[in-house]
This record gives structure tokens, C-alpha cells and sequence, in this order.
């Protein structure tokens, strides 16, 4: 194996997976468990008016993206999953991950009332 610039970020995200799925998971575990709601659905660090309602979607979120970082994590350590194959899984549920964050925490927020300037 020669070392260059993709065998270089092949590593870097493998190694990221570790803390993601620790953070994912953890997050869902404080939902489900704890009923800490302070970190579902946020927009620019707030949560929504009703953190209670969205709960159940920002947990299954992060404990699918949790799992299948977790997984990926498994298969390549027991050389099960091919390189092409954990590269998908892992890049997907990342990207997945954030964009369905960023959509719920966005349709939380859009109920919202909004303060208006007067003028």
C-alpha cells in the first residue's frame, strides 16, 4: 500500500467514525432516557419552542446514525466489510445524519411565532 492523499482520508474518516458515533450515540441515549431535551432540533444553538414534540425524531436520528457508524466501526476491524462497501455505508450515514438534522431542526423552528421589527 502506497501512502498518499486517499489512503490519508480513507484513515481520517475510519477515525472519525469513533467519536461520531459516540457523540450520536450518546445524544440519543439523553433523549430516550434521561429526557434531556436541550440538544433536539436546534437552530443557531436554540432549541424549539416544544423540544418535546420533535424528541422522538432527533433520537431515532442520531441512534440509526449511532448503529451504523458502530457497525461500520465492526466490520472493518473484523475485515468483513470491503473498503468500496464501508466507505459508502460511513459517508451516507454521515452525510444522511446531518442533512436530516438539519431538516428537522429547520420544520421545528418553522412554527415558531418570529419576532418582527416594527417600523
Amino acid at each position: 500500500m502506497v501512502f498518499d492523499v486517499g489512503v490519508a482520508m480513507t484513515w481520517v474518516m475510519f477515525l472519525a467514525l469513533f467519536p461520531m458515533a459516540f457523540f450520536w450515540l450518546r445524544r440519543a441515549w439523553r433523549i430516550a432516557f434521561r429526557r434531556d431535551f436541550s440538544e433536539v432540533a436546534l437552530k443557531r444553538g436554540e432549541p424549539p419552542a416544544d423540544p418535546a414534540r420533535w424528541a422522538p425524531y432527533e433520537c431515532i436520528i442520531n441512534a440509526v446514525a449511532g448503529v451504523a457508524a458502530v457497525f461500520v466501526i465492526v466490520g472493518v476491524g473484523f475485515g468483513a466489510l470491503p473498503y468500496e462497501t464501508w466507505t459508502a455505508i460511513a459517508g451516507t450515514t454521515i452525510w444522511c445524519k446531518f442533512f436530516a438534522s438539519f431538516a428537522l431542526g429547520r420544520h421545528a423552528h418553522l412554527l415558531a411565532p418570529t419576532a418582527r421589527a416594527k417600523g
